[in-house]
């Protein structure tokens, strides 16, 4: 029988309908009618009749016409909301689109699945786990290590030996000794009472790295968790059933106990939680309309749903790859503004950097001779100024790969490979060990070795945007770009890239503040048993915030680079720059007059982040085929280079042009 979740005023009803030819209307009186019974007033209503409301969907909040019938208007066990005329929305109703659900807005439940055993699992394929790419399953062997580690809590609740977080309460409750008719209540009370957290929900596709790296972390069988439990939870991740999960509200010490807590609490059917087919709603009913059952919590499985860094460690490695992406187009990027500034490639030359050889800064250089070398792709831009009188250029255009293009690439790298570690660590302190058959309670659960990550990582992106934003200054200053200014004909009358360079500039100075470290700050916290937190979650947030940042001044410049080419034309720059070019063109068409900016650097912002129609994956192939067709000369390699890794980097020949008196 076709079923129907209603939301009135603040409360979730489930109405059967024995006939789909009933009318969307009806739905809503019936709604209605149960919604008054359940109150001792009536909700303050005489009748059914007298209500006058409409109807629409939870997910996308689409209005739906009171004469269609169900049957048309809507599929089995779908969400609605009734809204009663003259009423305020209720507070407590979320809305049905959080930020980010575009992601989401054409979901298709996936066919293929990674195969979890908590040592695996990688920064990427956690980041393709949340954009829904792939359900869950565990290995045989991730099962009876499972299995294993629960036998040993169930020993210890069996002979009712005194383990914290098992038979005794929680951080300053620690010697209170809780009865076994209570162990279960005792897991249910630590989960309601730490779901405390406050702010905006994550997007679905971070709900969903949290969810599934909560998972790959459970299967490495030193949690006491259930396999029965275990499976709901996969189940949950596999229908898309995520809970509402508050950004604020943990200080990364025993974990993230409140992201945790709230994550958790969906599971065992209570708060709200949200489904591509059902938006926002009460987590009971998402479950039930996916045909799941809420979590029973047995013995210390409270404890190992929500004791760990899952949710700075998921968020990190979204930084990770983030990071990375837009530290190689800002290569692509840069080296197109060069070429609109008619600046020179001798600054990039092998023999220069392969006296201070850090990998960054030598990979930086290798990219823009592979995207410049008019050898290579001849280019008629660069061809028009080779025998001009300018010396060298600016910092921000010679200094590339030792500015913040290099320790950008350095920093994503290094960080990368941190969280690439953690994700398969055990972040928790209640440890179960199997093959010693006991526990042991640690600090594993600190997060003071993300949280200093992803600072470095902050500074070390947050120079991407801050030499962008330079450049974007020198593209639209006349005096410096020979272009016009602000970069738009009948300037005046047009004011062309003017307040775009402000929008980066305030970009830039917010990420300032931003680069501050959180892991610097500490407050005690559970009387004093917390005495020294890593304050990690806010790291990776503003991590993420500051990566933003960084992708948006990156995109303003690049549509800035490619409106100066449009004044250099009928000239031509080098092949995988051409490209580039028409690639944003696709999207953004050229500035003759002044119009509505913000969509064109909204869309010049998704060629940066999107992975199928992105800068990178332009450029990619010409970088690649011209590391392959330059052989590294034939000089001598150091030891100490080569243990570096570095032989690959000291690739390239010479230059497309130079400036003549070169300093």
């Amino acid at each position: 029988m076709p079923r129907y979740t209603v939301h009135v005023r603040g409360e979730w009803l489930a109405v059967p309908c024995l006939n789909r030819t009933n009318t969307i209307g009806w739905l809503g009186k019936e709604a209605v009618r149960r919604y008054m019974k359940n109150k001792p007033d009536n909700g303050g209503f005489a009748s059914v009749e007298e209500v006058k409301f409409y109807i629409r969907r939870c997910k996308g909040l689409g209005l739906l016409d009171l004469d269609d019938t169900v049957e048309d208007a809507l599929e089995d066990n779908e969400f609605v909301e009734v809204v009663i005329e003259g009423d305020i929305m209720s507070p407590d109703f979320i809305p049905s689109q959080p930020e980010g659900v575009h992601l989401y807005s054409k979901y298709r439940e996936p066919e293929q699945y990674i195969s979890l055993d908590g040592n695996s699992l990688t920064t990427e394929d956690l980041v393709n786990l949340g954009k829904g790419l792939y359900k869950i399953k565990l290995t045989p062997e991730a099962e009876a290590k499972v299995k294993q580690s629960r036998e040993v809590i169930e020993r210890i609740v069996k002979e009712q030996t005194v383990v914290y977080g098992i038979t005794t309460g929680f951080g300053k409750f620690a010697r209170t000794v809780i009865p076994n008719s209570k162990l279960k209540e005792l897991q249910v009370n630590l989960v309601r009472s730490h779901s405390a957290g406050v702010g905006k929900p994550l997007s679905p596709e971070r709900s969903r790295m949290l969810l599934a790296l909560r998972i790959n972390v459970l299967a490495k069988g030193y949690s006491g968790i259930s396999l029965e439990t275990l499976q709901q939870v996969i189940e949950a991740f596999n229908a898309s059933c995520l809970p509402y999960i508050p950004e604020k509200g943990t200080v990364g010490a025993s974990g993230d106990l409140a992201p945790l807590s709230h994550l958790t609490l969906g599971l065992i059917g209570e708060g709200k939680m949200w489904s591509p087919k059902s938006g926002w709603a009460d987590a009971k009913y998402v479950l039930e309309a996916h045909g799941l059952r809420p979590i029973t919590l047995k013995p210390k499985e409270g404890l190992a749903l929500i004791n760990g860094t899952q949710m700075i460690t998921s968020l990190g490695c979204e930084a990770v790859e983030r990071a990375s992406a837009i530290a190689r187009q800002a290569d692509i990027i840069a080296a197109l503004t060069l070429e609109v500034l008619k600046g020179t490639t001798r600054a990039f030359d092998t023999d220069i950097h392969a006296v201070r050889p850090h990998r960054g800064q030598s990979e930086v250089a290798f990219r823009f001779r592979s995207l410049l070398d008019s050898d290579h792709h001849p280019s008629e831009i660069a061809e028009s100024h080779r025998f001009c009188d300018r010396v060298q250029d600016a910092y921000t255009m010679r200094c590339c790969p030792q500015q913040g293009k290099g320790a950008a690439f350095r920093a994503s790298g290094f960080v990368g490979h941190f969280f690439c570690i953690d994700v398969k660590t055990m972040n928790w302190g209640k440890m179960v060990f199997a093959e010693r058959a006991e526990t042991i309670s640690g600090g594993n659960f600190h997060g003071e070795y993300p949280a200093k990550a992803l600072d470095y990582l902050a500074i070390g992106v947050h120079e991407l945007a801050a030499i962008s934003e330079r450049r974007i200054e020198r593209l639209c200053n006349p005096s410096l770009s020979e272009l016009p200014a602000f970069l738009v004909t009948e300037g005046g009358l047009n004011s062309g890239f003017m307040i775009a360079h402000c929008t980066a500039a305030a970009l830039v100075s917010e990420n300032k503040a931003l680069c501050h470290p959180s892991s610097v700050d500490s407050l005690s916290t559970s009387a004093a048993t917390e005495d020294h937190v890593s304050m990690g979650g806010w790291a990776a947030r503003k991590a993420l915030r500051v990566i933003e940042h960084v992708e948006q001044v990156l995109a303003i410049e690049l549509l800035a680079a490619c409106q100066g080419i449009e004044f250099l034309r009928p000239l031509r720059t080098t092949t995988p720059l051409e490209k580039v070019y028409d690639l944003v063109r696709s999207v953004v068409r050229p500035w003759m007059k002044d119009r509505f900016m913000a969509p064109d650097i909204e869309a010049a912002h998704r060629l940066l982040v999107e992975q199928k129609a992105s800068v990178w994956e332009v450029a990619k192939p010409y970088i690649e085929k011209y590391r392959k067709e330059h052989i590294p000369e034939s000089r001598p390699i150091s030891p100490t280079a080569f243990s570096l890794g570095l032989l690959e980097m000291n690739m390239g020949v010479g230059h497309d042009h130079s400036h003549q008196n070169e300093l």
